[in-house]
C-alpha cells in the first residue's frame, strides 16, 4: 500500500481562523462551533502568524486565571508554529509531532497558502504504528551513538 501524505489525508478541510486581536473567548466560541482543537491566527493579509489549541486555552488562560474575553490571541497564541507542505508523509508527520508534543499540524503550500491542519485523527492506525516504529529505530540509534 502506498504511503498517504498530509494532503491526502486532511482533504482540503476548512480552516479555522481568527484574527491576532481576536480574544481566547473568541477562539473557544470558534473552536466549539467548528467542533475542532484548534484556530489557526491569520493576519489581515491572510498569512497564518500563529495557532492556538484547547490546550492553550487551558495552560495559557485558565490555569493562569486570565480573563478569556479580554485575553488578545497575541498574547496567548503560538506564533510562528511549525508547518509541513502538503507532500510529508502522514508518518513523517506523526513522527515530528511525537518529537515535538503537540497535537495540530497546518499544511502550508508555497503556491497555495494553508491548505489545513493535520492532527492525529487523520492519520490511520498503520501510520501512527509506521512512525512509532521509525522513533524506536531512532533511540536505538541515537543510544548505539552515545552508549
Amino acid at each position: 500500500m502506498q504511503e498517504r501524505t498530509v494532503s491526502d489525508s486532511i482533504q482540503r478541510k476548512r480552516i479555522f481562523a481568527v484574527l491576532p486581536q481576536s480574544s481566547a473567548l473568541d477562539a473557544a466560541r470558534t473552536m466549539t462551533e467548528a467542533k475542532c482543537g484548534c484556530v489557526l491566527v491569520i493576519d489581515a493579509t491572510g498569512t497564518m502568524v500563529g495557532i492556538f489549541t484547547e490546550r492553550d486555552l487551558m495552560t495559557k488562560v485558565v490555569a493562569r486565571g486570565l480573563a478569556p474575553e479580554k485575553t488578545a490571541m497575541t498574547e496567548v497564541m503560538t506564533h510562528k508554529p511549525r508547518s509541513v507542505p502538503p507532500q510529508t508523509y502522514v508518518s513523517d508527520a506523526v513522527l515530528l509531532m511525537r518529537e515535538c508534543a503537540f497535537r495540530h499540524l497546518p499544511v502550508v503550500s508555497e503556491n497555495e497558502g494553508i491548505l489545513g491542519v493535520f492532527s492525529l485523527r487523520d492519520a490511520m492506525p498503520r501510520e501512527i504504528i509506521d512512525a512509532e516504529r521509525i522513533a524506536e529505530h531512532l533511540d536505538d540509534e541515537f543510544t548505539k551513538v552515545l552508549g
